[in-house]
């Protein structure tokens, strides 16, 4: 059995085209409890966190798709891919025309998935492992710059930095882009939809095959 974080993203997913984006192939699994399973007997560990990079989620189908449909939104600017999993929006983001971009996870196995699937798309990413935190604590980014994160409001404290993060980055003078069909901590009050996409193929994931997922932008 691999050890290696890259060989066990390998060993363990299939490569193949995303649903809403089949410009963009990614190293998925079928579903996510056997994927769970499988890396915590892979690296000999329990309690790991859970395996979001094996899965192309909701938010970041749209959010890639948003991107690669509105290349101006990205084009020559430095992005950064917020709490990145896949790598999927990271991706599309150097797709549609951006100058530089990097990629963001706490998660070593996802900071592997991020190089992985970079480059079996023949992309480049800079991947950095790190909690949001460290982005708080920072510099802050430079006006231009622009922010992404999707499906990233499902547990409360993760959503507060998220949202602060996003903010500060806005008052700094960055554009702010968020994927999200609606998840509990949502700041919706704080949010301007842009787009909506219908999302197929999640049956193994959510509460529904196909999710309404909207890109959101902060209220000015």
């Amino acid at each position: 059995m691999p050890t290696d974080a890259a060989e066990i993203v390998r060993a363990s997913t299939r490569l193949g085209p995303v649903s809403l984006v089949p410009e963009i192939r990614l190293y998925q699994a079928p579903e996510p409890m056997g994927l769970w399973q499988w890396t915590e007997l892979a690296t000999g560990r329990s309690g790991l966190e859970p395996p979001f990079w094996g899965f192309a989620w909701a938010g970041g189908q749209a959010l890639a798709r948003y991107l690669l449909d509105h290349p101006e939104t990205v084009a020559g600017r430095r992005v950064m891919d917020l709490a990145s999993g896949s790598g999927l929006v990271a991706i599309a983001a150097v797709k549609a025309g951006a100058a530089d971009v990097t990629a963001y996870d706490i998660d070593p196995l996802a900071t592997a998935a991020i190089a992985v699937n970079a480059t079996a798309n023949g992309v480049a990413v800079h991947v950095v492992r790190g909690d949001l935190a460290g982005l708080l604590d920072g510099p802050p980014p430079r006006a231009g710059d622009l922010l992404l994160v999707a499906d990233a409001f499902y547990e409360r404290d993760l959503a507060d930095r998220v949202t602060r993060l996003l903010e500060r980055a806005r008052a700094g003078g960055a554009a702010v882009l968020a994927g999200d069909f609606g998840r509990t901590y949502l700041p919706r009050e704080r949010l301007e939809p842009l787009a909506a996409y219908d999302v197929p193929e999640l049956g193994k994931l959510e509460d529904r095959d196909v999710k309404r997922t909207t890109i959101w932008t902060l209220r000015r």
